[in-house]
């Protein structure tokens, strides 16, 4: 038997993913519905959400960011202003619209706790993941093992329902959603060869038991 994993160490020693499109915060009504026109343009679309880290046992927010990103660029919606606009529930319900995440039903839980949705047309990397014996299954692992480069978590617990979010949530927020896109793209297309992987090792008998 055999894996493909990483360590924290050499992930901390990739060059940082950078954003390479256009980010657009979706903060009122008279955005939503032209946003969500172009994201119906797109035969897959990267999708994540937010939510305002809580510090105090049994204290939780609603999520506050829904990230839905096309190759090009990425759209955020702030769900603490918006509620769930009737075309965006209309898009994340609509199963001809394929969006792909990671651990995607752990955001819907999230939603579900906003608004009484259905979500369809979605596809969770972490299985294609595992299917292809990746078992660092977490997005920046995934994404240093099949592109060598890191995806920094520094704003993953910064304040998702502040004033303004600031360019470095932006920047965060859209490379959760976005990278789920070259991921899939990659585990679906038949190219990654895991015993080609510099990071392909083979378990001992005994690890495997």
């Amino acid at each position: 038997m055999y894996k493909v994993s990483i360590s924290k160490d050499r992930v901390n020693e990739l060059p940082q993913v950078a954003f390479p499109g256009n980010i657009y915060v979706i903060d009122n009504m008279s955005m939503v519905n032209s946003a969500v026109r172009v994201l119906r343009k797109y035969d897959i679309v990267g999708f994540d959400t937010e939510t305002r880290p809580s510090f105090k046992k049994g204290r939780m927010h609603k999520v506050a960011l829904l990230q839905l990103s096309t190759p090009h660029e990425c759209f955020l919606f702030r769900l603490n202003r918006l509620g769930m606009p009737a075309a965006l529930r209309d898009y994340l319900e609509d199963e001809n619209c394929l969006k792909v995440g990671l651990s995607v039903h752990d955001d819907f839980n999230s939603l579900k706790r906003l608004v009484d949705i259905e979500p369809a047309g979605f596809v969770d990397v972490q299985p294609l993941a595992l299917q292809n014996h990746i078992t660092d299954i977490s997005l920046q692992k995934i994404y240093a093992i099949l592109f060598g480069e890191r995806i920094s978590k520094g704003q993953q617990l910064s304040n998702w329902e502040a004033d303004e979010l600031s360019e470095a949530q932006q920047r965060y927020a859209s490379i959760d959603a976005w990278t789920c896109i070259s991921i899939y793209q990659y585990l679906t297309s038949g190219q990654f060869v895991p015993q080609d992987s510099p990071y392909f090792s083979i378990i001992e008998d005994e690890e495997a038991k």
